[in-house]
């Protein structure tokens, strides 16, 4: 059982505490399933959610701000059972968010769908020649009677290939660069919207190349302004990179809980593992770790939540550090573990897996290094 101990801290209130437990039952029960059948079991995944009522949280109302700490206690308690289950949950807030935050009426109708886990949300902005780079965006937008015409590619898109809709970004020329984009909701049934290749990755998730061509969409799918679509990739990413740092901390967790198990049954030279000082040495490492990017993802939670118009640097801390700390805490445990640690199929070894991938998506850890100098930078400059 992970250390619960975390949720007496001030960032949480009661009802975050029950949320908790609540969930934890939950996916204890639930928890993992079969992912011999990708695509069959993120569906089954989503209705499931969304049949409990956790993707609820997903969304919210019109004029109400989404709540953050609660999205970041779901993916870590997810994370910790199943990994797929996390990337469910988590694709239907992204794969959203900017509909929770910018849509109109009309558009919120999807997002009630996906809430409900009726309907399978994406997020469609990396391009092959533009990672990172968002301003680099090369999918156009040009305006034609009624509606847009939408040409360009995508890849590395979630949920690529099961998503019934997607909010996608394209470039509509405001302005050069980032001012110059615009996002849209577009449904995967539109004409010309088509699925070029599904991805794999050494943690299999359902990913895809997607091609637009002549693919058309009324004025209705325009979300916010002409223009805003790099503001809004950006508030979006600002509510859910905390959420990425949760998911780090809640395979760190597992990571430890497992290592815990395996030092104590092992034995080397007549005694268990967890009694050779090294050994400690490397389980007190694990908890500093976690508690560590734990404190730095809940305080980002937690400004948000207190009405912060942005989180920039403090998300980009959490996401960067908790990534960053679970990687090495998972690194522990694969090496506590032995050979058994990469054997294919345990525990630890898909949780070595699942890691990789959250120290690049949502802002590289690199990046996510920009972002924090930047935002010193600019500070300092301001205080002059």
């Amino acid at each position: 059982m992970a250390d619960r101990s975390f949720l007496a801290w001030p960032f949480f209130e009661d009802r975050h505490r029950d949320l908790a437990g609540k969930l934890e039952a939950w996916a204890a029960a639930s928890l993992p399933v079969d992912h011999a059948d990708m695509d069959a079991a993120c569906i089954a995944l989503v209705r499931k959610l969304g049949e409990a009522g956790w993707l609820w949280h997903t969304g919210s109302e019109a004029g109400e701000a989404l709540d953050v700490r609660t999205l970041c206690l779901i993916r870590e308690t997810l994370a910790r059972h199943d990994g797929l289950a996390d990337f469910a949950f988590a694709m239907q807030g992204l794969g959203m968010g900017a509909v929770s935050l910018f849509g109109t009426p009309a558009q919120r109708t999807w997002l009630s769908r996906t809430r409900a886990g009726s309907a399978i949300a994406g997020f469609a902005l990396t391009e092959p020649g533009s990672g990172s780079d968002v301003a680099n965006t090369t999918t156009k937008a040009t305006r034609v009677p009624g509606g847009f015409r939408i040409d360009g590619e995508k890849t590395y898109i979630s949920n690529g290939g099961i998503a019934d809709i997607y909010v996608l970004f394209a470039r509509t020329g405001e302005a050069p660069g980032a001012k110059g984009l615009s996002a849209f909701l577009v449904p995967a049934a539109t004409a010309g919207f088509e699925v070029v290749e599904r991805i794999d990755v050494m943690a299999p998730h359902p990913l895809a190349w997607l091609r637009l061509e002549n693919a058309v969409i009324p004025e209705s799918a325009l979300i916010g302004s002409p223009g805003d679509g790099f503001k809004i990739a950006m508030s979006v990413l600002d509510v859910f990179r905390s959420t990425v740092g949760a998911a780090a901390v809640g395979f760190a967790r597992r990571a430890l809980d497992e290592a815990l198990a395996r030092v104590q049954a092992r034995k080397m030279g007549g005694v268990p593992l967890s009694e050779l000082q090294m050994v400690q040495g490397h389980l007190a490492d694990m908890a500093l770790e976690i508690d560590a990017a734990a404190l730095l993802v809940y305080r980002a939670a937690w400004t948000k939540d207190q009405g912060a118009a942005r989180v920039t640097r403090e998300a980009a801390m959490a996401k960067l550090h908790a990534t960053e700390a679970a990687q090495r805490v998972i690194d522990l445990a694969v090496q506590l573990h032995g050979g058994d640690g990469v054997r294919k199929g345990s525990i630890v070894e898909s949780l070595y897996r699942e890691i990789r991938a959250l120290r690049i998506y949502e802002g590289a850890s690199d990046v996510q290094r920009v972002v924090i100098a930047r935002a010193m930078l600019s500070n300092m400059k301001g205080n002059l």
